[in-house]
């Protein structure tokens, strides 16, 4: 048992501390969803004062919680799952878009962190019809996407063999529509990145890879200072023209200067 001294002297300091008022008082059991006037006790404060508090997930913002609160109302954040597999393209045999999802496996409580995006999209292009017949593709406009769509790309067919990896060209970016940059949806937020007087990297790679070993608007057969046209695939009115500069074995621009053709 401890001494009487200290005994006394902690009798002293519950006293001054509570005064007549207990301090029992508090959240347990009172914990509350969004802002909530009613949720409310009488007790000790988070500020050391003595009167109404609060235990709604508003206090925290409004600085009025019971002295308990963040014990007996811990914040949950809220829990997703992993993304799903991307959805195939909307349409075959020309540029559109594809969709991957996520769903919620617990709810944000207590002022824990909010929700992300559940749904992320992606330009796209599928190269076979709904019959798996090969895509009859007009000559046109190179259509390009972020380099992130790339690596969801198969590096094996289907027996197990390694797929020619393709190669990368290299192009001086010379005009680009005003469109690139005030789209803002988040599958193109990538298109920001296109500024004219820029070196981009355009890698081409199977499937967009033709039987010919080229990819449409690739420029390999063009005059060096031949100005071709591109596209930016899932915002039609984001497009340009550039030069070719080289044909190179792999990319080596930035993440941001990095596309792939579609």
């Amino acid at each position: 048992m401890g001494s009487p001294v200290a005994f006394t002297c902690l009798l002293v300091a519950l006293s001054t501390l509570g005064g007549n008022h207990s301090v029992s008082a508090g959240c347990s059991g009172r914990c509350c969803r969004g802002r909530d006037l009613s949720c409310l006790t009488t007790g000790w404060r988070m500020d050391r004062t003595h009167g109404t508090c609060y235990c709604d997930e508003g206090c925290a913002r409004t600085r009025d919680c019971c002295f308990d609160y963040f014990t007996e109302c811990p914040a949950q954040d809220c829990a997703v799952s992993g993304w799903s597999y991307w959805s195939g393209c909307a349409a075959a045999c020309q540029a559109s878009v594809r969709v991957r999802v996520r769903h919620v496996e617990q709810r944000p409580s207590n002022s824990g962190e909010p929700c992300p995006s559940l749904e992320q999209r992606s330009g796209c292009m599928e190269y076979r019809d709904r019959g798996g017949v090969r895509c009859v593709l007009n000559s046109g406009p190179a259509f390009i996407t972020s380099m992130e769509f790339g690596k969801g790309r198969p590096k094996h067919d289907n027996y197990g063999n390694p797929l020619d990896p393709g190669f990368c060209v290299e192009f001086t970016l010379e005009t680009r529509t005003p469109h690139c940059t005030v789209e803002n949806r988040p599958h193109t937020h990538w298109m920001r990145y296109i500024a004219e007087g820029f070196k981009v990297c355009v890698a081409c790679e199977p499937p967009a890879m033709h039987n010919s070993g080229s990819c449409q608007g690739d420029g390999l057969e063009s005059e060096k200072e031949a100005l071709l046209h591109w596209q930016a695939v899932g915002n039609h009115q984001c497009s340009g023209t550039w030069k070719k500069i080289r044909r190179t074995q792999r990319c080596t621009c930035p993440p941001q200067h990095s596309f792939v053709f579609i």
